[in-house]
């Protein structure tokens, strides 16, 4: 963790290897095409140049604390844009309000899911979680992309779905 905060070339660039597809995943959630694109390489620089990003990792599991300071900078580029647009000269437009209710919803999921996966997925299970749920893909093709068999990964996507399930009826009688 020291070499990391002190921004060690061979940790940064190990970390740019392993969590890219984690990092565009969270970004996707907000983001679309060349924007998308701009900002998963934009976290991976706020990394390497900024020593305050780094220090916020304190500890724990590392991708889900990266995916979601790329969720936030992400909703953070998006605001920036959005804001960039002429209000005076547009009228506010119903799909923009949805469009702003849909972010804030799915940021508010996204804090859900994160605090689901630091308080109960074990770490061998969050590539299913990722590519299944985060990502939105088939079982098949995600199965294919941890190279097992689809009968493995539906298993796994099983035992995932009962946590998640039995974590939802835990916090919804707290």
């Amino acid at each position: 963790m020291d070499r990391f905060h002190a921004g060690d070339r061979g940790i940064l660039e190990g970390c740019y290897r392993e969590h890219f597809r984690a990092v565009d995943l969270a970004v996707g959630q907000v983001l679309r095409g060349a924007d998308r694109e701009t900002m998963v390489h934009e976290v991976f620089l706020q990394l390497i140049e900024r020593a305050e990003i780094r220090q916020g990792f304190q500890g724990g599991n590392f991708r889900g604390w990266l995916t979601t300071v790329s969720h936030h900078l992400a909703v953070d580029h998006w605001r920036r844009r959005r804001r960039e647009r002429s209000w005076e000269d547009a009228p506010v437009e119903e799909a923009s309000l949805e469009a702003t209710r849909s972010v804030e919803r799915g940021a508010e999921a996204r804090l859900f899911a994160e605090r689901y996966l630091r308080q109960r997925l074990p770490e061998a299970w969050l590539p299913v979680f990722e590519l299944r749920f985060l990502g939105g893909l088939d079982q098949r093709t995600a199965a294919r992309q941890l190279g097992i068999s689809r009968t493995t990964f539906a298993y796994r996507e099983l035992r995932v779905r009962r946590l998640l399930r039995r974590y939802l009826q835990e916090r919804s009688t707290t």
